[in-house]
């Protein structure tokens, strides 16, 4: 009995792959919950598998205490002397249990606890085989279907396809053989705990130390990869050695080596990219088979590219419903923005005619106080045509100002732009216009009038002036020819000066 016993316990550790101690574990705490439910005590049970007889025997533990709190855990000095003279305080007394009248219910029960503790010996065992090598190819046979997911055989164990984990144009059938990646182990799942995938990234990348030993030795190091499952892959890869082409090794001759991953993937395309750890670099290469112009990093802290491509090659470079802009941004760790020449031309011309535009200052508002025109300013807006494109929502926004102040801003923008402005603006501008041309030719008559005065006919053009002006005009004549007489004399006064010079 003994033997056949644990015979059954070594043929089921050997069947779930765990130790043979977890299973007569098992067997010990199940006989223990058998014998509580059937004794129905608070007692402290111990189970204990006898080899030699093969039966698991039931003991009621009680330690030795010197004043016992617990009667059902505890027993007193003198008390456990009449069944042990050594006793003493903190040993314990084991007192056997009859398991002979557990019966059948019992014998269920422990049935059901035996199956549970070694369902989870082996499902522990299996996470700590399996969570380690998440990552690692493996080869599967697919098993059954359960709805959109699938069951595959890996040997040991079972695993789990989920759907979102398959390839977008893969269909699987009935003992098919699969080569597949452990995704991740979960402990908790209450079906297979291993996770394994078809459509992860790392399946290439597994692949490919496979078929080219440049990478399995590390010659060449796959630096990045990013793939769509069934449409395309975007694979970067660099080369420790300058003598060794990492392109060149991953396709093979004759693109052997990488047609061998094609077949394997169902025809899913393969793009190889040599790795440059210049940003600017790497991206025109990551959107390869597009030529880009120019590349522009935008905003380096956010990770921003502008990427510049000829109009003809704007949807290559974009890709099949933007496919390969966004493997390439996925492949450098970017956010690329792409832009045609031609768009960028227009962008910079609308760029240039904002700054070169007009702009009407605030002020020019007729009806809104300069306190308001304050608010506003120190919002950021300066111009009148910055006003009049924004929204009543976006005026809000700026403190102190309310419905009734948007109303007010707008019914002054709109008796602008109706003609009132504009008109006065222009009407400004035109006398401002007047006034310095007549300034001009003010100017203009006072120097030919100096001009005259200082000729031979002054004199004359004065006299004449002073008769047709009547008598006033004379007296002013006069007075003003006074001091014209002054410089007259000057000349004469010159030369008789130079001559007591020379003398």
């Amino acid at each position: 009995m003994a033997n056949l016993l644990y015979q059954q316990i070594e043929m089921l550790s050997r069947e779930k792959h765990i130790e043979p101690e977890i299973v007569v574990s098992a067997i010990e705490d199940a006989m223990v919950v058998a014998a509580r439910k059937y004794y129905k005590t608070e007692e402290d049970l111990r189970g204990k598998f006898n080899s030699e007889t093969g039966q698991v025997d039931v003991f009621s533990v009680m330690t030795v205490v010197e004043e016992v709190a617990d009667p059902t855990r505890e027993i007193s000095v003198a008390d456990a002397r009449k069944k042990n003279p050594a006793a003493e305080v903190g040993s314990e007394i084991l007192t056997s249990k009859p398991t002979d009248v557990l019966g059948r219910i019992a014998a269920q029960t422990a049935k059901q606890v035996i199956l549970q503790k070694v369902r989870e010996a082996e499902r522990d065992n299996i996470y700590n085989e399996y969570h380690n090598r998440v990552g690692e190819l493996v080869t599967v046979i697919v098993k059954r279907a359960e709805g959109p997911d699938l069951i595959v055989d890996m040997g040991r164990t079972e695993a789990r396809l989920p759907k979102r984990e398959q390839s977008k144009l893969e269909t699987y059938n009935i003992g098919e053989r699969l080569r597949v990646v452990i995704r991740m182990v979960d402990r908790a799942a209450k079906g297979p705990q291993v996770i394994v995938s078809r459509a992860d990234a790392a399946l290439v990348q597994r692949l490919f130390e496979m078929e080219v030993p440049e990478i399995y030795d590390g010659t060449v190091q796959i630096r990045a990869a990013a793939r769509e499952p069934g449409e395309r892959t975007k694979v970067a890869v660099f080369s420790r050695d300058k003598d060794v082409d990492p392109v060149g090794a991953c396709v093979g001759m004759k693109g052997m080596r990488v047609q061998s991953i094609i077949r394997e993937l169902r025809g899913e395309k393969i793009d190889i990219i040599p790795y440059s750890e210049e940003t600017v670099a790497f991206a025109q290469k990551a959107l390869s088979p597009a030529k880009v112009t120019r590349v522009q990093i935008t905003d380096p802290e956010a990770h921003k590219l502008e990427v510049i491509v000829e109009d003809s090659q704007l949807s290559l470079a974009i890709g099949k419903k933007g496919q390969n802009v966004r493997l390439a941004s996925k492949l450098i760790g970017w956010d690329i923005d792409i832009k045609s020449e031609e768009e960028k031309r227009r962008e910079i011309e609308e760029q240039m005619t904002a700054l070169t535009a007009p702009t009407t200052p605030l002020t020019a508002l007729a009806g809104v106080g300069p306190k308001t025109i304050e608010k506003i300013e120190a919002a950021g807006i300066t111009s009148l045509e910055q006003l009049a494109g924004m929204t009543p929502e976006q005026l809000m926004e700026i403190p102190g100002i309310g419905e009734k102040m948007v109303d007010k801003i707008y019914q002054a923008v709109n008796q602008f732009y109706e003609g009132g402005g504009i008109a006065a603006a222009a009407e400004a501008s035109a006398e401002t216009g007047e006034a310095s041309a007549e300034a001009v030719e003010s100017a203009a008559e006072a120097e030919s009038e100096s001009a005259e005065a200082q000729g031979p006919a002054a004199e004359t053009s004065v006299a004449e002036t002073e008769q047709a002006s009547g008598e006033t005009a004379s007296t002013e004549t006069a007075a003003e020819s006074a001091p014209a007489s002054e410089p007259a004399a000057e000349p004469e006064q010159v030369p008789e000066k130079h001559d007591e010079e020379s003398a």
